[in-house]
């Protein structure tokens, strides 16, 4: 029995090996295998494989290198340059050392002038000028004149003298600007327009001399504040005085402001008290006090611009609304704009005021301010690159109008009238040409026509028509020409006969050089009334014939960029 077990049990291991090894040699054979040498049916395997990651192969962008077709379409680039036109008044000023606004951007250079000759007439000439400042924080110019002349006339003889200096100064941060003037002007001249001529009368009873002195302080700001407020206020203050115990006092108050409430929008306001006293033998003391407001709402945008306000003004306690409605629109790019209004505004009427337009007048015995209403329409612009031009008609009615005639004994002084209402067909015309700064054609023309007057038959001593022009050119660097012809129709004038007359139309040609010696001095040489009319602008006054002026101009200071200048006579 112990023998068949013994015989079981040893069938049944031989199976069981037999089974394993045909296991095995069915199994795929892996890639490293180890069975330990001391154990025949290991249960334990151990396989190692090398594996390689790699990214899938990513699709490109094929370009096609082909030539794009011919365009034979012609480009269009458009461009706009800018009308490079420098618009001056038709009436040339005289040039002199002038404050210019300080800009960091331009090199100041001090510079200065001394320009002295003599003509006939026994006409010495003296012109100086000086800049001072560093151009950045101050800019001062100093200014004088001196010239007189003799004519062939009894006492038909002038002087002038005018001093003026002029400074402007920057805040500290350059938030503000500061301005200062002073000025002195004295006026020596003779009635010698007496008929008939062989009347005595001494040096002393036919002389006039004006002396006035003054100056004026205004601040503005260079940067817009938070609020989007400008203001520019300013005071200005004259003392004038004649030869027969005349004098007066003017004070003179402006305080503009300007609000920004959008881009487009904007409300001005500005404040405005003109106070006179004047003072004379024949007069006693006059008062003369003028207040005015202009509150105004500004739209402006690029191509169109409109002012519409009201002007409420007391006119010595007289209470006066006065119109304040612009507007101006551009068309084609600005080189047309078309400007309509109706504006009322002041000439302030001055004894000062009164001797600058006729010097030869007696001491006036009233004051009053003219007023005027102004309704207009007209056109600017500008035609290619080099031309400007200016055109506008108006219809005004003016109170109080200031007109001057002879005195009835021997018409060699001037009688203030006032002319209380009168009407004014103006139309006035402007046209330019300028090339760079070597050539500028300008000219003017104003024509007026005075109706509906009610206290004097004519517009005494006003002109008609008045037609200027001017030529500045500059022939070489160192060589410049200039050149203004003046021409006005007679004005209406009353004789002794208490009647009306007319003078007769009035044309002066001037002509004038400067050139270059040496880089410090220059000479030149003036000619003015070349025709030699002696024309009348107030009745029974002549003026002088040709006369002729040269001379030399020193310059001084850094002048490496400095041009002739002609000054007028």
């Amino acid at each position: 029995m112990k023998r068949i077990l013994i015989i079981i049990l040893i069938g049944f291991t031989t199976l069981s090996v037999s089974a394993q090894r045909k296991k095995q040699k069915q199994a795929p054979k892996p890639a490293t295998t180890r069975v330990k040498a001391d154990t025949l049916p290991s249960r334990t395997v151990t396989v190692t494989s090398a594996f390689q990651p790699s990214l899938k192969t990513t699709a490109k962008i094929n370009f096609s290198g082909a030539t794009p077709l011919p365009d034979s379409v012609r480009p269009v680039l458009p461009y706009d340059v800018p009308a490079q036109n420098l618009v001056f008044s038709y009436q040339s000023p005289e040039l002199k050392p002038l404050a210019q606004q300080i800009d960091t951007g331009i090199h100041w250079n001090n510079t200065g002038f001394i320009k002295a000759g003599y003509g006939n007439f026994t006409t010495p000439f003296l012109q100086a000028g000086v800049s001072l400042g560093d151009g950045v924080k101050s800019v001062i110019n100093i200014h004088g004149r001196y010239t007189s002349s003799k004519g062939s006339l009894p006492y038909q003889q002038f002087s002038k003298t005018n001093l003026d200096g002029i400074g402007i100064f920057s805040s500290p941060g350059n938030k503000a600007e500061w301005t200062g003037s002073l000025f002195f002007d004295n006026n020596n001249q003779y009635q010698y327009g007496y008929q008939p001529d062989t009347l005595k009368f001494s040096k002393d009873d036919l002389k006039q001399n004006f002396t006035t002195f003054g100056g004026k302080l205004a601040v503005r700001n260079k940067l817009q504040n938070a609020a989007g407020i400008d203001y520019n206020p300013s005071m200005a203050i004259s003392i004038f005085n004649d030869n027969h115990s005349g004098n007066e006092s003017n004070l003179v108050i402006n305080a503009p402001i300007s609000k920004s409430v959008t881009k487009i929008l904007a409300f001005d306001l500005g404040l405005t008290a003109d106070v006179t006293t004047y003072k004379s033998d024949s007069a006693g003391t006059i008062n003369n006090n003028l207040y005015y407001l202009t509150p105004a709402i500004a739209f402006k945008t690029p191509n169109f611009k409109v002012i519409a306000g009201i002007t409420p003004s007391w006119d010595n306690k007289i209470f006066t609304m006065l119109p304040n409605f612009s507007a101006e629109a551009k068309i084609n790019n600005e080189k047309l704009i078309l400007q309509a209004g109706w504006v009322g505004y002041y000439n302030k009427t001055t004894y000062q005021y009164l001797a600058s337009l006729n010097p030869w007048m007696q001491q006036p015995k009233f004051l009053l301010n003219t007023r005027t209403k102004e309704l207009y329409a007209g056109f600017k612009g500008s035609a290619g690159t080099h031309v400007t031009y200016d055109a506008k008609v108006s219809y005004l009615q003016m109170a109080n109008q200031p007109l001057f005639v002879n005195d009835t004994i021997t018409g060699k002084s001037f009688v203030l009238v006032n002319e209380s209402q009168m009407k004014d067909l103006r139309i006035h015309g402007e046209v330019g040409y300028t090339l760079q700064e070597k050539l500028s054609l300008l000219a003017g023309a104003t024509f007026n026509q005075y109706s509906a007057l009610t206290d004097n038959d004519k517009a005494w001593g006003m002109l008609p028509i008045e037609i200027n022009g001017s030529l500045r050119w500059q022939v070489l660097k160192d060589f410049l020409v200039k050149s203004d012809v003046y021409f006005w129709d007679g004005p209406q004038y009353r004789g002794k006969d208490l009647k009306s007359y007319k003078l007769d139309p009035a044309i002066d040609l001037n002509l004038g050089v400067e050139f270059t010696i040496t880089k410090n001095l220059n000479a030149w040489v003036q000619m003015n009334n070349i025709f030699n009319n002696r024309y009348q602008r107030w009745n029974q006054y002549p003026v002088l014939g040709f006369n002729v002026l040269a001379g030399v101009v020193f310059s001084f200071g850094d002048i490496s960029t400095r041009l002739p200048a002609i000054t007028n006579k």
